[in-house]
């Protein structure tokens, strides 16, 4: 634990940015790998309902996720300041009691969408084209919840003590397993994949592509477990460590609650999308899905750096060292510019053959690549919003962080959606996105500015 807090407290900037981020931001690539095939394997079987089936589920997928970061990120970020106020007895009972209540919510979950799937599933956009299609993917997924919401939470509490790269590790293991059982999974044996006739396969469709995706996070949940019998870890998780006293639930939720509103909102908006655009064909709907998850690439990057420094930022502000957390900020910020900066580029030079990577349908490529570039466009700045919002977390601004996360993804997004809708058309749903996140970057720069001001007064009084 002694090296983890020299990350935080003692290493040149840059290397401690690099130190955190650069595990956290690996384990992104493998996750956007992880999102993106179980689209790409699917799209394989050329079946765009399937694809739409996909894209549909999603959502309510992203619910399982939403609870993860609800006590993954509220309990890394409370964690994180705890460690600079030294308290790590607090720090013990925010883990088991973040760790215990994510399995027991998942549990909740998983019941939820197994009796009801149809329902859900048709109330978030489903065709009588796709439904099947998406009950056999949600069913295992309901099967999957608790390790969803599991793997998630110990993954950032294990990033919030400095152990960054055990939190790549476990998250990156599960998501490989994924990957490798996909197409084994997904296709039958003979199908063509990348110019090749596979010599296995199950042929599950999207019902394999579920499997592979609960038993890869059961494979992190088990990676997790072994890294805290070690006896390595300042984490707790014992139950009797678990604790609704001290403060613990009000200190993870305030800070958390951000985190899972922007998973849930973000569920919201693809189901209000996927309704819109079924107004238009399943062709736009299956088009988006992939856009989106190739979009992933440069979001994802940015969010696991400013992920990353979070740890950085929480203890900085516990131990009162805002000079050094201002420069980390301004680092990581230019580091974010740099990176969106050339994914955009190269996303747009490239845009057809990114969407026809996922699936041979002209028709599709040809809306997907509009709504690619569209959602590029805010990417060179996009990154300016991710760290502030992180270091709002770490900070446990909760209330900035909140406003942020429900403007972009629910009421700056929500009604400009509708309303370009009305004005534009199709064309206004494909940018709305893009407006929503060019108005939040100004907001969150707004936020810290007044941060900073009352940072300022605070050190000059002391």
């Amino acid at each position: 634990m002694k090296d983890n807090t020299k990350i935080f407290s003692e290493y040149k900037v840059p290397k401690a940015v690099m130190t955190m981020a650069v595990p956290s931001m690996l384990g992104m690539l493998i996750n956007i790998v992880y999102n993106l095939a179980d689209t790409f394997f699917v799209g394989q079987t050329g079946d765009s309902n399937q694809v739409a089936a996909v894209s549909v589920s999603m959502p309510v997928f992203l619910i399982t996720l939403s609870i993860g970061n609800l006590f993954g990120v509220g309990g890394c970020a409370f964690l994180s300041r705890s460690l600079g106020e030294g308290k790590i007895d607090r720090v013990k009972q925010i883990s088991s009691f973040c760790i215990y209540t994510a399995i027991g919510v998942g549990v909740v979950i998983g019941v939820i969408f197994y009796f009801f799937k149809r329902p859900i599933l048709y109330l978030v956009g489903a065709s009588d084209n796709t439904i099947d299609f998406a009950c056999d993917y949600l069913k295992w997924i309901a099967f999957g919840a608790p390790f969803f919401t599991t793997s998630i939470t110990v993954c950032n509490l294990v990033r919030g003590e400095g152990a960054a790269r055990d939190s790549m590790l476990g998250m990156v293991i599960g998501q490989l397993v994924n990957i490798v059982l996909d197409p084994i999974f997904i296709l039958s044996s003979g199908d063509r994949l990348l110019g090749f006739h596979l010599p296995f396969g199950l042929g599950l469709g999207v019902a394999g592509a579920a499997i592979a995706t609960v038993i890869g996070n059961v494979v992190s949940v088990l990676y997790f477990l072994v890294y805290f019998l070690r006896g390595k870890s300042i984490l707790s998780i014992t139950p009797r460590r678990y604790t609704l006293k001290n403060g613990i639930p009000c200190g993870v939720i305030s800070v958390g609650l951000p985190a899972c509103l922007n998973n849930l909102l973000m569920s919201l908006s693809n189901i209000v999308i996927n309704i819109v655009l079924s107004g238009y064909g399943d062709i736009p709907v299956a088009a988006m899905g992939i856009a989106m998850k190739a979009n992933m690439l440069v979001v994802m990057l940015q969010i696991g750096l400013a992920q990353g420094v979070q740890p950085i930022i929480g203890y900085c502000y516990g131990a009162k060292n805002y000079e050094r957390m201002q420069k980390v900020m301004r680092f990581s910020i230019f580091c974010n510019i740099v990176i969106g900066t050339v994914m955009t580029a190269f996303y747009v030079i490239f845009k057809e053959r990114v969407i026809d990577v996922f699936i041979d349908n002209p028709d599709v490529v040809e809306i997907g690549v509009k709504m690619l570039v569209a959602l590029m466009s805010p990417g060179p700045v996009i990154g300016i919003m991710f760290v502030l919002n992180f270091a709002f977390q770490g900070m446990g601004k909760g209330r900035q962080s909140l406003l942020l996360s429900v403007g972009r993804q629910g009421l700056i997004y929500i009604p400009m959606l509708f309303i370009m809708n009305r004005l534009v058309g199709l064309e206004g749903v494909i940018w709305s996105q893009a407006c929503a996140d060019y108005v939040c970057i100004v907001m969150a720069l707004v936020m810290w500015f007044v941060i900073k001001k009352n940072l300022k007064k605070e050190t000059e009084l002391s």
